[in-house]
């Protein structure tokens, strides 16, 4: 048809794409940042069932996964400047982590980067890489103030990727879909990017906690990813061979070199979310709860130096680890403060799991005494959902319907299998020694309603015991 007047002439031909993966010589020269929602369903820390969220850092010279973190709700900025910490210092192998998976193992001059860096010992096989420039994309979490700060501190640029432009982060992209499809799907309780692509019992087949997952995709980056060959990684002396991201990384830093920047703990403090508290006769009060040590004292009921900030005190605080706060007094370094129910509460905590406990708990008695019983309710919950044996999900009243007769059993060694509706013989049960291949790669659970009642098997009924009958597990097979 005629072009209608006032508009340009359409053709036929549509102007050159760009190259989605930019051209970089060394490793940091850029390194691509992003969070996506994982299609893992976990276990969360109050017992209810959730996908959580993985954030990774990826340099595009080498393909290497520098970084991943997952978290049970939304990534918040405090996570994002703690993984860019992360990258530049070397990721300790696991004690069960057979020797292959160590860094003295992997193809690099192994020997001249320890007579630099003597944190390589005993490393993982990862690469250690100070990013020069980082892409993301237009996260809040990206533009805050404190994922800018701590960029500024470790030196790095920021670039921000242009708007809905998904080809500015292609290789972080790619990486996303390379973890769903190579590590994702082989783990229980994979919800699938789509209902055509998950199982009929998700619910019922999720049995991992969030530091479970995370061991598991650690171990799995150093022995699957950063040894897979990568199509987009050539040598010029060998361009018909795939590089893994290790021998990548190795032939650029013998040209590029190997400089070590040693963080110590004072620098991710420095990292952490900032506060401004005054510091009184009882301590530091933060989200309801109180902070107090001995060292407070020759300033209590002071003003801090600061006089742009009212007279009040900064205070770090880890959004992921409530039980301690990190105040600079006057000598200028930071100092740490115990919440007062620390030693009831004996595992680490987060706002989320801090916020729930507030709903649940009913305010009985004065401040101190509903603080107290927000400390004995929150250490129950945690000894309950992290028990060995198992408990039902302890969810907020709008949840726990929906989760009830879908009992989280969290087992003490991974991996353990339960037979198949067609089988007969039982399963070995793997140790911690095993690889992630052979725990990913077992079989999952049975389905509800077709198998023996929970808490008994068909090995132990061969075996000739009669186990424990399960009052509710019969009435949900009739």
């Amino acid at each position: 048809p005629a072009d209608r007047p006032g508009r340009p002439a359409r053709t036929a031909t549509a102007p050159a794409r760009a190259s989605s993966a930019p051209v970089v010589l060394r490793p940091g020269e850029q390194v691509q940042i992003d969070t996506t929602r994982l299609d893992i369903m976990a276990v969360l820390e109050d017992g209810s069932l959730g996908r959580p969220e993985l954030t990774i850092a990826v340099d595009v010279a080498t393909r290497s996964i520098l970084a991943a973190a997952l978290r049970p709700h939304s990534t918040k900025a405090v996570d994002a400047a703690l993984l860019l910490a992360e990258v530049a210092v070397p990721h300790p192998a696991r004690p069960a982590w057979p020797t292959a998976l160590h860094l003295s193992r992997a193809e690099v001059p192994y020997e001249r980067m320890l007579s630099l860096d003597e944190r390589l010992e005993g490393a993982a096989a990862r690469p250690v890489i100070v990013p020069e420039t980082i892409v993301v994309d237009r996260g809040k979490i990206y533009l805050s103030q404190g994922f800018i700060a701590a960029c500024e501190t470790l030196g790095v640029s920021v670039q921000s990727a242009p708007p809905r432009r998904p080809q500015a982060k292609a290789v972080v992209e790619r990486t996303f879909g390379a973890i769903n499809d190579l590590f994702c799907q082989h783990v229980a309780g994979h919800t699938g990017s789509n209902p055509q692509r998950r199982g009929v019992a998700t619910e019922a087949e999720t049995r991992w906690t969030i530091p479970q997952l995370q061991d598991f995709l650690d171990e799995w980056i150093t022995c699957g990813w950063q040894n897979r060959p990568h199509d987009g990684l050539r040598h010029p002396v060998l361009p018909k061979t795939a590089l893994t991201p290790n021998q990548m990384w190795a032939a650029l830093i013998t040209v590029s070199g190997y400089v070590p920047v040693p963080l110590t703990g004072a620098d991710y403090l420095e990292l952490l979310p900032v506060r401004w508290q005054p510091i009184t006769e009882r301590g530091i009060r933060l989200d309801y709860r109180t902070y107090n040590h001995d060292i407070l004292d020759p300033h209590r009921g002071q003003r801090s130096p600061v006089a742009s900030k009212d007279g009040k005190w900064e205070v770090h605080h880890n959004p992921h680890d409530a039980r301690q706060i990190f105040v600079r007094l006057t000598d200028g370094h930071l100092h740490e403060v115990p919440w007062i129910h620390r030693d009831h509460v004996h595992q680490p905590f987060n706002d989320a799991l801090w916020r729930h406990i507030q709903t649940e708990a009913e305010q009985r008695g004065d401040r101190d005494q509903h603080e107290a019983d927000l400390a004995d309710a929150l250490d129950q919950l945690l000894r309950r959902t992290r028990s060995p044996a198992g408990t039902e999900h302890e969810a907020s009243p709008r949840k726990r319907s929906r989760a009830r007769g879908t009992a989280v059993h969290l087992p003490d060694l991974p991996g353990q299998r339960r037979p198949l509706a067609a089988e007969t013989a039982p399963a070995p049960v793997p140790d911690w020694s095993e690889n992630l291949d052979d725990l990913i790669g077992t079989d999952p659970t049975t389905e509800p309603g077709t198998g023996d009642p929970e808490g008994t098997s068909a090995a132990s009924a061969e075996a000739g015991g009669y186990g424990l009958w399960d009052a509710e597990a019969e009435a949900e097979q009739w």
